[in-house]
């Protein structure tokens, strides 16, 4: 019997959700999505019990599995999570963010955070240069750094043409970025003690220049409540600049889609979320929940990203470029220090 019109028509949507050897779509992703929501879970465990970063620990353990990422049973599932779960996990950011936490700072320092982004960007694109790396590896370390680390780091990797990084550059430096926000949130509180700072001042330059929201948090409070606050809403400043850098980013690499800037789905999402999130009163319970689902969307990139990668691929990539992140969070520490003493707080 001839297929009916609708049958014929909905034929190619078919093939996608089965394959080209008629699987379903779940079952071709299963067996990988699994592995690395397990490896997910396993570190934020790890991350509870040893108080270490769970996003290190999912890199960490994820890499231990690198031989599944060859598997036809999960080599699928791995993509998708190191993608897919990736984007949504950042659009979902966009709900952190509410104008009033960012407006509370003032103008002058909302415009230095936006100043400081933009030197450490180049700060990362002039690193790069010195040890002999691309434009697209300055612009991820400059922007990990420069915004909120690991996060930023796979939104950038995520519009940057493949053809101009690699997944080990990308891993490199979320590795590197989570070490060093660990090592900030303990050193900088003393530091800024020892420099005579007050609350504002300290929470400030915590929240300008720590990496990852959590050690932002951990590091702001461990002061006191007001550095901790002014640390927070400094740091969502930090955020909410990201989509900008993302659609910047679109256009520097236009040529590559034929001289078309293609907006990112998952960044016209983000903006979205933000603005739903600032003209809508939202359920705080909905709110939270948005929160936990990004950040283990996130995780779960993370474990799939370190399944794809070996330690010894990853230790290829030699010190120069541990020390090209580690560079640019010290001229962010410097240019943040200059602007307080020079009373932008």
């Amino acid at each position: 019997m001839k297929p009916s019109i609708w049958a014929e028509n909905l034929m190619p949507f078919d093939l996608v959700a089965r394959g080209a050897d008629g699987t379903g779509w779940i079952a071709r992703h299963r067996v990988g999505l699994t592995i690395a929501a397990t490896i997910a879970l396993a570190a934020s465990f790890m991350a509870e019990h040893y108080g270490a970063p769970a996003m290190l620990f999912a890199l960490l353990i994820g890499m231990a599995f690198n031989f599944l990422a060859t598997d036809k049973r999960s080599a699928e599932g791995i993509e998708v999570a190191s993608k897919v779960l990736l984007r949504v996990g950042v659009a979902l950011l966009g709900l952190r963010l509410t104008f009033a936490s960012v407006a509370e700072l003032g103008f002058a320092p909302i415009a230095g955070v936006a100043t400081l982004l933009v030197l450490t960007l180049c700060a990362g694109v002039l690193a790069a240069r010195l040890i002999g790396r691309s434009l697209a590896f300055g612009l991820l370390s400059g922007g990990a750094v420069a915004i909120c680390g690991a996060s930023a780091a796979l939104a950038i990797a995520s519009v940057i043409p493949k053809k101009h990084l690699s997944e080990q550059d990308v891993l490199f430096t979320v590795v590197g970025v989570t070490a060093l926000s660990t090592v900030a949130m303990i050193l900088y509180p003393m530091i800024f003690g020892a420099l005579g700072l007050d609350d504002l001042q300290s929470g400030y330059l915590i929240g300008a220049t720590v990496h990852d929201v959590a050690q932002v948090v951990g590091a702001g409070y461990s002061i006191s409540d007001r550095a901790g606050d002014i640390a927070t809403f400094t740091k969502l400043v930090r955020v909410a600049l990201l989509p900008v850098v993302l659609l910047v980013i679109a256009v520097v690499y236009r040529n590559d889609s034929g001289g078309k800037v293609g907006v990112p789905w998952f960044v016209i999402l983000f903006i979205a979320l933000m603005l739903l999130r600032n003209l809508v009163t939202l359920p705080t319970s909905l709110l939270s929940l948005s929160d936990n689902v990004s950040r283990f969307l996130l995780l779960t990139a993370i474990s799939a990203l370190g399944v794809k990668t070996s330690l010894m691929q990853l230790m290829a990539a030699g010190p120069r470029n541990f020390g090209a992140v580690a560079g640019i969070t010290i001229a962010l520490l410097a240019m943040a220090l200059i602007a307080v003493e020079s009373g932008l707080v």
